[in-house]
């Protein structure tokens, strides 16, 4: 009976830390975090990525039907203070119904379909024309083929894109080849610049 209690009362009085085992552990805490947060941050980016090219994906896509429910031109674009289109595609875009000027906001005679706001700060897109114009038939009138870039700051490899079509048709960016890095419709590699 008197061993037991012995065993007991050892167990009971080493109940914390050694100063060399709290230093072993708070070592390797520290290496663990060394190798996470690179990782973390990447990941945190590329999910910021994603969920930008997501909402804009779905914004371009109600400018189209919107166009082909109304009946009506549609214009998708970034309005400066004057209610023009411009061309700074980082600022808050606009999809509004036009009657008359396609890259004009009238508030009197049009209405404002939906807004998105604008993206991160540092962060840069890019189109390589002032605005989507999508007729009632759901192709685009104004320009060409067009690319949407999205690069967040001091991370270019994961910069995604969105491709649309003449015919309207809208296709976010993939890495078609499994080097990490996106491409787009004609299999080039999307770059920030």
């Amino acid at each position: 009976m008197k061993s037991r209690k012995k065993i007991i009362k050892l167990v009971l009085v080493h109940q914390g830390f050694t100063l060399i085992e709290l230093l072993v552990s708070v070592s390797i805490i520290g290496v663990l975090m060394m190798i996470a947060i690179p990782n973390l941050n990447s990941y945190l980016v590329e999910s910021r990525v994603d969920n930008e090219i997501s909402e804009l994906h779905r914004l371009i896509l109600t400018a189209r039907n919107t166009a082909i429910n109304s009946g009506k031109n549609v214009t998708l674009c970034p309005l400066s203070t004057s209610n023009v289109c411009g061309t700074d595609w980082k600022k808050e875009l606009t999809v509004f119904n036009n009657t008359a000027d396609n890259t004009k906001f009238d508030s009197t005679n049009e209405q404002v379909i939906k807004v998105k706001a604008a993206i991160k700060t540092n962060d840069s897109l890019t189109l390589n024309q002032t605005s989507l114009v999508y007729s009632p038939t759901g192709r685009l009138i104004s320009g060409n083929n067009s690319v949407f870039i999205y690069c967040p700051k001091d991370y270019p490899e994961l910069a995604r894109g969105i491709n649309i079509s003449l015919s309207g048709r809208v296709y976010a960016s993939q890495d078609t080849d499994n080097d990490d890095k996106d491409e787009d419709r004609s299999g080039n590699e999307l770059t920030c610049s």
